[in-house]
């Protein structure tokens, strides 16, 4: 492991001028425009695992975009780790937000700007080089090591579970190991072991054929987004609890041990409702904020809109109002069964002069990880090695659906060790990646392979 340490400390500028190199090509998966440039940038990682020495290393097509995956085989009694990640980024827009181009990596301060610099290129990316300051040293790796990196995480994966399921005899491991999470804050290491999931509606009403004359039918016309905002706003009580019956039936509750954990967080409600620009937070009642955005399930209007928007006035009642919902679930809650719910309360509430429109647009499962397993022991180890201290265990408010995929299909679990911070504007511009934690993951990653290599299968 110090041979490792040592050559990757060596190497470092040479890794971030590579990991620039694939930054700069512009993967962005949910644009049929760029899907050349998606499979470029597949292209560009498979030849790099293979210069790395990887054995086996493909391009497996799927109806979307490819998936990459790599093996390197030790030894049968060694543990197997499967590292997952997405090569795939978001769009730049809008791009004269951006300081630096997107696309033309740039270091200011320390700090590496550019898209897919954090989500997910240069955490991926420290698993690669950790490999290879193994290989170039040791000429082996501690565990056996399976990496498939997706080109359509930022566009829902649709071919991702299929792609598991058809591949699972491939994809046999002990563990999981993903890097697309964050530390809870700079120079606070900490993993993640609960992620949300995820459902995701959208609901119409309608009531005239065509917007009207407000001034002509006002008053006899029932309004569609005055009773489509009346529904949603019914969606809380005033203890800002979901009012659809039976949302909480399968919301599993936080132990003490898991609240005393929360507690012990470093987290400054004041200060983190100040980074966000508003004065008060609102949270389920008893809950803290932290409990309220990463353990508890929620609901919320994502958008609404209906009638005349444009500039000037426009006096119409309008025809139809439509709202885009989505519901954050803990483990246990399923997708399906949620939605459902929240079909029926809107099917019970639709006023008699209007029709309703209930589309279920998408949805992932919530996780729980053990926090006690060999794998994640290894993971505390290596990143207490890295940052002095032993990490906190964190749950994240946020859902990664291949998650839950990995424990259904496979049967393992994840440990989620990332190195970004809220703070670095995935999905925005100007997306960043401290240089110090791009070392810091690769410093983790290595001691990760050798603590856990020496762990018994």
């Amino acid at each position: 492991m110090n041979r490792a340490l040592a050559y990757a400390e060596q190497h470092f500028d040479r890794f971030v001028g590579e990991l620039v190199d694939v930054l700069r090509i512009p993967s962005i998966s949910t644009d049929p425009e760029y899907a050349g440039e998606v499979r470029r940038t597949a292209t560009w990682l498979a030849d790099h695992f293979k210069a790395l020495g990887f054995p086996k290393v493909e391009i497996s097509e799927t109806p979307g975009h490819p998936i990459v995956f790599a093996e390197y085989a030790v030894d049968p009694s060694k543990p197997t780790v499967l590292v997952y990640g997405h090569y795939d980024v978001q769009p730049a827009d809008p791009l004269d937000l951006w300081k630096t181009p997107p696309f033309e990596p740039t270091v200011v301060d320390g700090v590496l700007y550019g898209r897919g610099t954090c989500d997910d290129k240069g955490q991926f990316f420290a698993h690669m080089k950790a490999a290879e300051a193994y290989l170039r040293t040791d000429g082996t790796l501690p565990v056996n090591l399976k990496v498939m990196l997706e080109g359509e995480e930022e566009c829902g994966s649709t071919n991702l579970a299929p792609w598991i399921e058809a591949n699972r005899e491939r994809l046999a491991c002990d563990i999981v190991v993903v890097s697309d999470t964050t530390l809870f804050g700079p120079g606070i290491p900490s993993i993640t072991y609960g992620l949300r999931g995820l459902a995701y509606v959208e609901v119409s009403l309608t009531g005239p054929d065509r917007d009207l004359h407000s001034g002509v039918y006002g008053g006899a016309v029932e309004n569609p987004i005055n009773a489509l905002a009346k529904m949603i706003a019914a969606l809380h009580d005033e203890n800002h609890r979901v009012t659809v019956e039976g949302f909480y039936d399968n919301v599993r509750p936080l132990t003490a041990k898991e609240r005393e954990g929360f507690a012990a967080l470093p987290f400054d409600t004041k200060a983190w409702a100040g980074e966000v620009g508003v004065s008060v937070t609102k949270t389920e009642k008893g809950y803290s904020a932290l409990e309220g955005t990463t353990a508890r399930p929620t609901l919320d209007c994502n958008g609404i809109w209906g009638g005349y928007t444009g500039k000037g006035a426009k006096t119409v009642l309008p025809s139809k109002a439509t709202a885009k919902i989505s519901m954050r679930l803990v483990p246990d809650q399923t997708p399906h069964e949620v939605t459902e719910k929240l079909r029926r309360y809107f099917e019970a509430h639709v006023p008699p002069t209007m029709t309703l429109d209930f589309k279920d647009l998408h949805g992932g499962h919530g996780v729980l990880v053990d926090t006690e397993s060999p794998a994640m022991e290894a993971a505390s180890e290596a990143l207490e090695g890295v940052y002095g201290r032993r990490p906190y265990f964190i749950r994240s408010g946020g859902s990664i659906p291949v998650v839950a995929d990995f424990k259904n299909i496979l049967g393992r679990d994840t440990i989620l060790m990332g190195f970004g911070l809220d703070s670095d504007s995935i999905h925005s511009p100007n997306e960043c990646f401290g240089l110090d934690r791009f070392g810091e993951g690769i410093r983790s990653v290595i001691r990760f392979l050798d603590v856990y290599g020496r762990s018994a299968r």
